[in-house]
């Protein structure tokens, strides 16, 4: 019966583990890889925000390379918290677990005394010689003995009962332990990490209110920055204009290359299917963060002011490589004053735009390969490294953060 007891309950604790726990796990290791990947890229945009801030003047750069950081960092302690939040509830579960052990030993001990005072008393000696000696007959002799021999199973059963619950007991403790002692680091680096956070919100309303103060010169490097972005839009379409153009003059000659237009024709849908078919799996042009994503936002810092975007813009690092998103042809590469040089890609209807690069490494007319290095980013004199990044389809703007792997 004792022994049936505590298999009961080992077969229930271990089905409530096997159940349970997977699920548990799967969190638990979920929020791990979540923790690590953002302590990755909090690495990544702190260098960032190093190189933002090496020339001693608050910039735009800065505060997004800061707003980054916040949002990182709040999403850090987020899933510190998380974890801890399922440590105490393994813990709460354990300790439940600790004391139904603790009470099946208890139990046992008290039942296993239970059954030796029994015993004795059923047969009045303590001396087992004594016991089969004093048998009336051989058959009674006999009994007695297959009755001590049961006894003694039955002892051993018990014991071992005792030894298997005491056992899983004392393993229950040291993995409570474990979690516990795991729970405190987590609450220490929650405790720094907050103190961080707080220290980088204070550092973010610094820069804003000197931005603020400064907005004469904000005014003047955005209006530079709008103009330099409506010659790139003009290039865009330019670029697509003469693509037309030409496809229209190969279409007039029909007659003396049918075959060649017939060609460029299926290479052209060719590439542009293939194109729409890795839509949201395109590797990024350049590691970092989205610094200003596509369409219509206000600014920062400017009150009142929109800001229209055809693309994505990705703060970086200096010096950055610059690599291609998916196989293409180079159409152009050009200089625009206030974002340096540019190179546009031609995938069949579908164009990449590489705006404020330097060191190209491709020419025009280069057919290129996805994840192939083409340039370099460009840093501003601000210290901000920034590749302006955009897809359209002929003249249409895309958002490509629609485009790229997430």
């Amino acid at each position: 019966m004792i022994a049936g007891k505590i298999t009961r309950f080992s077969f229930i604790c271990l089905l409530f583990i096997a159940v349970a726990a997977p699920a548990q796990k799967k969190d638990k290791a979920a929020l791990q890889r979540e923790r690590q990947l953002n302590q990755e890229k909090i690495k990544e945009t702190e260098k960032i925000l190093e190189e933002t801030a090496k020339e001693k003047k608050n910039s735009i750069g800065e505060l997004t390379a800061l707003n980054r950081r916040i949002e990182q960092q709040e999403t850090l302690v987020g899933t510190i918290k998380s974890e801890m939040g399922i440590l105490d509830d393994d813990i709460n579960e354990d300790n439940q677990i600790i004391e139904a052990l603790e009470k099946d030993v208890n139990d046992l001990k008290e039942e296993y005394a239970a059954m030796l005072f029994a015993a004795q008393k059923a047969s009045g000696k303590t001396d087992k010689l004594t016991l089969l000696f004093s048998s009336t007959s051989f058959d009674q002799m006999l009994m007695r003995l297959k009755y001590m021999e049961q006894y003694g199973k039955a002892r051993q059963v018990q014991t071992e009962a005792i030894a298997r619950a005491q056992a899983l007991l004392s393993a229950q403790v040291k993995q409570t332990e474990a979690k516990r002692n795991e729970k405190q680091l987590l609450l220490n680096d929650e405790l720094k990490q907050s103190e961080q956070l707080t220290g980088l919100k204070q550092k973010q309303r610094k820069v804003v209110t000197s931005l603020v103060k400064e907005e004469r010169r904000l005014k003047r490097e955005l209006e530079e920055t709008r103009k330099a972005v409506v010659e790139l839009d003009n290039l865009i379409a330019k670029i697509v204009k003469e693509e037309l153009e030409r496809a229209a003059k190969e279409a007039r000659e029909r007659e003396r290359s049918k075959v060649k237009e017939v060609a460029n024709a299926f290479e052209t849908a060719t590439l542009s299917a293939s194109f729409e078919e890795n839509k949201s799996k395109f590797p990024w042009p350049v590691s970092g963060f989205v610094s200003q994503r596509f369409g219509r936002q206000m600014h920062p810092v400017l009150r009142g002011i929109e800001i229209q975007n055809n693309g994505i813009n990705i703060q970086t690092k200096a010096n950055e490589p610059v690599r291609v998103v998916f196989n293409g042809e180079v159409r152009t590469i050009a200089f625009i004053k206030g974002l340096g040089s540019t190179i546009i890609i031609r995938h069949g209807d579908y164009y990449t735009v590489y705006a404020g690069v330097k060191d190209v490494f491709v020419k025009k007319g280069d057919h290129v390969s996805t994840g192939q290095e083409i340039a370099r980013v460009l840093s501003s004199s601000d210290g901000i490294s920034e590749l302006r990044f955009q897809i359209t389809k002929n003249i249409e703007a895309l958002d490509p953060q629609k485009w790229l792997k997430n």
